[in-house]
Parts: structure tokens; sequence; C-alpha cells
């Protein structure tokens, strides 16, 4: 894990390239991520597109994790709320690479969206997972609290419903 940069990412082909392939791999895989298998390339491509364009507006920070020149994993912090809700912030789209699981990739990224969170002055962050095959572990461990669960939420990837898991934190 030492050798891992985290960095915000930005719309240079390569990178849309890598989180092109990490969402298609996701999804194939059974991720709940808000799409559904088969995951087109060009469909996978123009979502990422569009997130790092908000993201070049301020609107969200998308992170990356790097094993050299391997993207290995990504995590969202979403900032553009409605106007009541400036002290928040969500946490989306976290995604690591199946054969990078399990090496603290995802905590490292969590961290870091936490972090930034921090910075620009947002005190909660909220989340969801799928109920079925969901991150609900790590969350737990790194701190989040269960608010509760909404059955049949969403569609799996690869069909049938799940419910979602809401999860909570204080930052400061």
């Amino acid at each position: 894990m030492a050798a891992t940069e985290i960095r915000p990412l930005t719309a240079a082909p390569h990178v849309l390239e890598a989180l092109r392939d990490l969402l298609v791999e996701t999804v194939a895989g059974g991720g709940s991520v808000g799409f559904m298998h088969p995951l087109a390339p060009e469909e996978a491509g123009a979502f990422w597109r569009s997130a790092l364009n908000a993201a070049e507006r301020g609107e969200r920070i998308v992170l990356g994790a790097w094993d050299g020149e391997t993207l290995v994993g990504t995590v969202t912090l979403l900032l553009n709320l409605p106007p009541n809700q400036p002290h928040r912030a969500e946490i989306a789209k976290m995604m690591t690479k199946a054969a990078w699981r399990g090496r603290g990739i995802a905590s490292a990224l969590l961290r870091a969206a936490e972090a930034l969170a921090v910075q620009h002055g947002r005190t909660l962050l909220v989340l969801d997972t799928a109920t079925d095959g969901g991150a609900a572990g790590l969350y737990e461990q790194l701190g989040f609290q269960l608010t509760g669960e909404i059955p049949d939420f969403a569609l799996k990837p690869h069909g049938g419903l799940t419910g979602t898991l809401i999860y909570w934190k204080r930052t400061g």
C-alpha cells in the first residue's frame, strides 16, 4: 500500500480511459454503483467526462488511487448540495479494482475524502451502499454510523433488487 498515491483526478485522456475501465469492471463484477451490466464503455466514459467536468467547476472532487501508472481505485466527494446543506458532503462511486482489494486502498481513499471534506468546511458526511455485496463493514470500521435500510432500493447490475444502507459520519 505504501506505493499507492492518492490524488485528485483530471480529465486527461489516460485518466478517463482508466476510470472508464474501472467502472465497466466494477459493474461487470456486480458492484452497485448506479449502472446495469453490460455497461457500454462509451456510457462509462460519458459518465466520467461529466463527473470530471463537474470537478473542474468545484462541484465535486474525484480522487484516484494509483499504483504506479495503474488506477486501482476511486472515490468521489460530492460538494454541490442544496443551499440549506453547506455543512455536508456525500461519498459516492467508491470502487477498487478487484485485483487490488484487501490492500487498504478503499480505506485510504475514504480517509483522503474525509480530509478534503474537512478542508472544505464540511462537518457531516453521508453515503449509501447496497445491502447485498456493499461495503458496510468498511464504512463501519471507519466510523460511519448506520441510519437504516431502504428495501428494494435499486436494481443489482445483473438483475434483481437490493436494499440500500444509509450511513453518516461527523467530521468535526
